[in-house]
């Protein structure tokens, strides 16, 4: 999923980035204006002007003590450096694919929903090639894929356009061709490849979630049940 995302200039980045490096990212980093400074080339006054941006913006948590600040990194904050991250992938990294590890789990059903609307259903016809079965597969992600998962911001999607009807508006989507296969199953006939992650450009789903449309339903082709371990390996279009 891409969405919504926070404008964050260079140095904010830079100054995240130098204060992950120090411990901020992983827990609590104690950091001085006058360190932070040598590591940015800049005065004590701007660093100390950026590390209150920052916490107001939400992306670091900050406590004053003797010795200096403790600063956290927020979730916000990981996110940022975590697409930062799926930029650099996209610019160096050769392999443009991204697998993702996690569990099968069950939905809430919007997926079959959403799936089943005409404006969106003609789309994947047109765009994907194939009327996707009528609901997701839902993989929740383990904590080292969780992290994984912004790279999906440097692969090429699929959008499937917004559109409306009479009753209300609908949001565009971003598919990724995937192919899905169960944890240890080292057989070549042994996964699916003709599916894709789907994702809202907007949507209150965590990170730690994935969710897969396929032109069959997956739990019945993969023989799969709620908690087997699936990887699915996504690429950009």
């Amino acid at each position: 999923m891409a969405e919504s995302t926070l404008a964050v200039g260079a140095d904010a980045r830079e100054t995240l980035k130098v204060l992950a490096l120090a411990g901020a990212l992983d827990g609590r980093a104690t950091v001085s204006c006058a360190g932070l400074a040598d590591r940015l080339d800049v005065s004590t006054q701007t660093v100390s002007r950026r590390l209150r941006d920052l916490d107001e913006a939400g992306l670091v948590d900050r406590e004053m003590v003797s010795d200096g600040q403790h600063v956290t990194t927020t979730e916000a904050g990981r996110r940022v450096l975590e697409r930062e991250y799926a930029d650099y992938r996209r610019l160096f990294e050769s392999d443009r694919g991204v697998d993702l590890h996690g569990t099968v789990t069950g939905g809430m059903g919007e997926g079959r929903h959403y799936i089943s609307l005409p404006g969106y259903k003609e789309q994947f016809v047109e765009r994907l090639g194939y009327e996707p079965f009528p609901g997701t597969l839902n993989v929740d992600l383990d904590a080292e894929s969780t992290r994984a998962r912004a790279a999906l911001d440097g692969l090429e999607p699929v959008r499937i356009d917004g559109w409306e009807d009479d009753e209300r508006t609908y949001g565009p989507a971003f598919c990724w061709p995937a192919t899905i296969a169960l944890d240890g199953d080292e057989s070549t006939d042994g996964g699916y490849d003709e599916a894709h992650v789907v994702a809202p450009e907007r949507t209150h789903h965590g990170q730690d979630k994935v969710e897969l449309i396929a032109p069959d339903r997956l739990r019945d082709e993969l023989g799969l049940d709620d908690g087997e371990g699936v990887t699915v390996h996504v690429e950009g279009e």
